[in-house]
């Protein structure tokens, strides 16, 4: 079996999708403006691989706490439809089809909620997908999740544990990622690519003899 692993934002998409819908949110006057400048500083940090995801997990799904899954789920298709797909690159999706017509297995390992992550996956036809985990009691979001975040190397301990549940032992791996936090996935892949990465990232794939692309 061969694996390709794909981080979402500003790889497949142009933008954060995290971002991206609070800011939809804020349009639909389900949160507060506020939300965008602390959410802004968060992420700020996150550029620097210092991101306290405790404290952003904690703001960004604030805005969910009460919602049942079954009504937030055609808010989170209107912001598909106006905010994520239309971001798509073209060059991601070339991508995606080249490997699925290789007969690939293709995962979307994110560090954005499973929320928007599994929705945004099969949007963009792909099976399968790793998000931070939210916590849901009867069918009602309490803002909180549970689990190992998908974030630096958190992802790799939830690709494998995903990996083996699935009973799948890649022979053959490749991963795609814009972000500096993501060094632990592009590590381990044994074709690892960087997707329009900033100097120092350019700079280590340069070192490294890691494929450059720019979507």
């Amino acid at each position: 079996m061969k694996l390709a692993i794909f981080d979402l934002d500003e790889t497949l998409i142009a933008g954060d999708s995290a971002s991206l819908w609070l800011a939809f949110m804020v349009r639909r006057q389900l949160a507060s403006a506020d939300i965008l400048v602390q959410e802004k500083n968060l992420m700020d940090a996150y550029y620097q691989g210092q991101m306290d995801m405790n404290a952003y997990m904690a703001l960004t799904l604030a805005p969910l706490n009460g919602w049942q899954t079954q009504d937030l789920a055609p808010l989170v298709e209107e912001f598909l439809q106006q905010d994520i797909l239309p971001i798509v690159y073209s060059k991601a999706r070339k991508r995606l089809n080249w490997h699925q017509a290789q007969g690939h297995c293709v995962v979307i390992v994110s560090a954005t909620g499973e929320h928007l992550v599994n929705p945004i996956a099969r949007a963009l036809g792909v099976e399968h997908a790793i998000g931070i985990m939210l916590e849901c009691c009867d069918g009602v979001y309490n803002g909180r999740t549970h689990g190992v975040y998908s974030y630096q190397e958190g992802k790799l301990i939830r690709l494998q544990s995903w990996l083996d549940e699935q009973g799948l032992i890649p022979s053959l791996s490749y991963a795609y990622s814009d972000s500096l936090n993501d060094l632990p996935l592009l590590q381990y892949a044994d074709q690892a690519a960087v997707v329009n990465g900033d100097a120092h990232l350019r700079l280590i794939a340069q070192q490294r003899g890691w494929e450059q692309l720019s979507w």
